[in-house]
């Protein structure tokens, strides 16, 4: 049973239509991405999943429709990485990680051991123990991103959402981050949906990749089937290469052919 599923998905924002009939699927322990140009409407569909935005069509979670559900159990069962996550310069990284817990707490109730075994379970995985009473004001942005990894592993939801993960970091960062989402979408069987500009990066961790252009799926499957020069032109607007090296498919930007 897929972990996400979305049937026709559409999304109106100021009498715009941003994200129009989307259907997918993203099973247990696999990684989807949205890829597309600005505006294509890959963050909508995040929030429109994770339950921020008005939309018709169905989402489901583990086969139950999100449309039932109370926000509360529909947090427990989706977490959210946002491109900007709002990080208080003040909480340390304990207490910013145990509020992934939120949704588990009853209104008016404090956190339970049960609930501060979870983050630090989180926090210990993520190896950010020595971090643990640290200011979130004085982490570097590589750490800041494993903190904000750390609160939604906290929320043991089956479901990731990741808006632009890499976003902001330098490459050995980048390729950190992408390495733990890997790793704990491995060991935990989580679903992951995220929207990603870094195309060589979703064709080594991707399973399955969506090619969005004006609201749309223009193209929906394996890397090597969507990632194909002719369609990125297209669809980006921009001169691309492909280029598999050594097993692996690089896309890189291109010089545009001189006018005739």
């Amino acid at each position: 049973m897929s972990s996400l599923t979305i049937e026709d998905l559409n999304v109106e924002l100021g009498g715009r239509a941003v994200v129009k009939s989307l259907s997918l699927e993203v099973r247990a322990g696999e990684w989807t991405a949205l890829v597309g140009a600005n505006g294509a409407g890959k963050t909508t569909t995040l929030r429109a999943v994770a339950g921020l935005l008005g939309y018709r069509g169905v989402i489901r979670l583990g086969g139950d429709p999100a449309e039932s559900m109370r926000a509360r159990e529909r947090a427990r069962r989706v977490a959210v990485v946002p491109q900007a996550p709002v990080t208080p310069p003040d909480m340390t990284v304990a207490d910013y990680v145990l509020l992934g817990r939120t949704p588990h707490i009853g209104y008016f109730a404090h956190e339970s051991r049960g609930d501060r075994g979870a983050a630090r379970r989180a926090i210990e995985r993520l190896d950010l123990a020595a971090f643990a009473a640290r200011r979130m004001g004085s982490l570097s942005g590589g750490e800041r991103q494993r903190v904000v990894l750390a609160r939604a592993l906290a929320q043991e939801a089956d479901v990731v959402l990741l808006d632009e993960p890499t976003s902001a970091l330098d490459l050995a960062r980048q390729q950190h981050v992408l390495e733990l989402v890997d790793r704990l979408r491995a060991q935990d069987g989580l679903a992951v949906l995220s929207a990603m500009h870094d195309l060589t990066a979703v064709a080594l961790y991707c399973d399955q990749v969506v090619l969005m252009a004006a609201g749309q799926a223009v193209s929906c499957g394996p890397p090597r089937r969507v990632l194909v020069e002719d369609d990125l032109r297209t669809h980006f607007g921009a001169a691309v290469r492909v280029i598999d090296l050594d097993g692996d498919l690089v896309v890189v930007a291109a010089r545009p052919p001189e006018p005739a």
